[in-house]
């Protein structure tokens, strides 16, 4: 009997203390900085991709989760800097585990990681996110690729130009929602405006759910190991 009473003693001894409920999704919380939410493809300033689909991210990535095809660029058709960029580029959300290795592996600083976490679907075609959905925003400045390089005469230029290019493109960090609030909602907006960080305008291509053909299930390029003799 007195066990009984002294756990009923612990569960009144919270109900006066201050509630912890969030009214989500009309209302969120601000995740960690260096929270690993949805990725984000970056672009140059003159909004050239820096994705050169070279694939290391899909090697990188232990739960298979990253599908990505190269193509070529020319000079009338120029997606990146330098002979190739990533033509077609998924990443599984129903296999990602968020550790991060595809960021590490990345050596132009293309993908990075956001703080979005609403990523929850009950389709698992709705979670097979394409470039388009990936692709950070225009910012002002920039121009929609294909274009000839802006910054320079060879990918070198724009390489060199690292301590001025931002590895992020800046104000994608917290990606908008349409039909619904985002983490941290107006009062982290106000926050971030005191700070002098911007906001980035909302993802369309997302709240449209665009995808690009052909329509797959999104795995790395990784070659099969063939069977030992």
């Amino acid at each position: 009997m007195f066990e009984a009473v002294k756990g009923f003693g612990l569960t009144f001894s919270t109900v006066f203390e201050k509630k912890a409920t969030i009214q989500y999704p009309e209302a969120g919380t601000a995740t960690k900085p260096r929270y690993h939410g949805r990725h984000i493809l970056n672009r140059h300033p003159d909004g050239l991709e820096k994705c050169v689909g070279c694939e290391l991210c899909a090697w990188a990535c232990p739960a298979d989760a990253i599908y990505v095809e190269g193509g070529d660029n020319t000079d009338e058709m120029r997606f990146s800097p330098g002979e190739r960029y990533g033509a077609i580029y998924q990443i599984n959300y129903a296999r990602c585990i968020f550790c991060g290795l595809c960021i590490e592996a990345c050596p132009t600083r293309s993908l990075t990681m956001s703080n979005d976490y609403e990523l929850a679907s009950d389709s698992r075609k709705d979670l097979i996110f394409t470039k388009e959905q990936l692709l950070a925003p225009l910012l002002p400045g920039m121009e929609q690729p294909p274009h000839p390089m802006r910054l320079g005469k060879d990918e070198t230029d724009y390489y060199a130009s690292g301590p001025t290019n931002p590895g992020a493109s800046a104000g994608a960090e917290y990606p908008q929602r349409e039909g619904g609030a985002r983490p941290g909602g107006a009062q982290e907006d106000v926050g971030r405006a005191q700070q002098g960080v911007r906001t980035s305008p909302s993802d369309e291509a997302a709240a449209a759910g665009v995808r690009s053909e052909p329509a797959r299930g999104a795995k790395s390029a990784r070659p099969k190991p063939k069977a030992s003799s």
